[in-house]
């Protein structure tokens, strides 16, 4: 099995739409009767959910009709997200088929389709043409991907001339051996955390300005969610252990959730 055959495979949930709704219906939601607002608790991995997607995006200045790409995309949140309170047109693309085709099916049932489109594929080959997009978001993925230098390059690709990169991941504050499993990967074979120093040198090799870093580790440190609509609920109690040891690495100062800004 290569590595992204690993990779979504570790994602991988075999009925992910029906528990999704089943844990809605035990919030007494409609699942057919959606808003954005009601999916929020499942369908951001990263940590900080939603409201780290909502700060993220509200720094970069965005416009209704601009055309966005979301990479690692998972069940869809930021890129409705981006739709929902931007007016972006957004594009999704995940290794992970099962959740390509939930995400697709949950904007739908929130009224975004024809806003917000999701493919299954590769990073490292986006099927998209250059220049075609005027931003691009990547939120806790690159900790799966060993060549950053040449994901970022296809990134710069398909990016308009002074088009944003936003990224939002977990990255390496210190050295010391790494609690697996964790939320992305069951063990070092498909685990490629790296230091911010790293992705600034892997943003500049594939051509982009560094513009901002921030570290948001300070926001990242709180329990998963709970309720009866939840990540937690969704992946039970593997998905509970794996943040639980995020956060244990994190105190232990060898992981660190960072944000940087990048401009083509």
């Amino acid at each position: 099995m290569n590595l992204e055959s690993n990779v979504a495979g570790h994602y991988a949930h075999g009925a992910l739409a029906q528990a999704i709704d089943r844990a809605l219906v035990a919030a007494g939601k409609d699942p057919e009767r959606l808003t954005p607002a009601d999916l929020g608790p499942i369908d951001e991995f990263h940590i900080g959910g939603g409201e780290a997607t909502a700060a993220l995006f509200a720094q970069l200045g965005l416009q209704a009709g601009m055309r966005w790409l979301d990479i690692g995309s998972g069940l869809g949140g930021s890129a409705r997200h981006l739709a929902a309170a931007y007016g972006c047109i957004v594009s999704g693309i995940d290794l992970a088929p099962e959740y390509v085709e939930v995400a697709g099916d949950l904007a739908r049932r929130v009224g975004l389709q024809g806003r917000v489109d999701f493919r299954q594929g590769s990073a490292l080959a986006l099927p998209f043409p250059d220049a075609g997009f005027d931003g691009a978001s990547l939120l806790h993925v690159g900790m799966n991907i060993p060549d950053k230098t040449a994901v970022f390059a296809e990134v710069h690709r398909v990016l308009r001339p002074g088009g944003r990169f936003a990224l939002y991941e977990q990255m390496r504050t210190g050295d010391g051996d790494l609690p697996y499993p964790l939320p992305w990967a069951e063990d070092e074979r498909s685990s490629f955390v790296e230091t911010v120093a790293d992705y600034r040198a892997h943003l500049v090799a594939a051509g982009f300005t560094v513009e901002d870093v921030e570290d948001c580790t300070p926001t990242t440190l709180g329990p998963p969610p709970q309720g009866p609509v939840s990540n937690a609920v969704i992946f039970g109690p593997p998905f509970v252990h794996r943040i639980g040891n995020n956060v244990a690495a994190t105190k232990a100062g060898l992981l660190g959730a960072w944000l940087v800004l990048a401009r083509a």
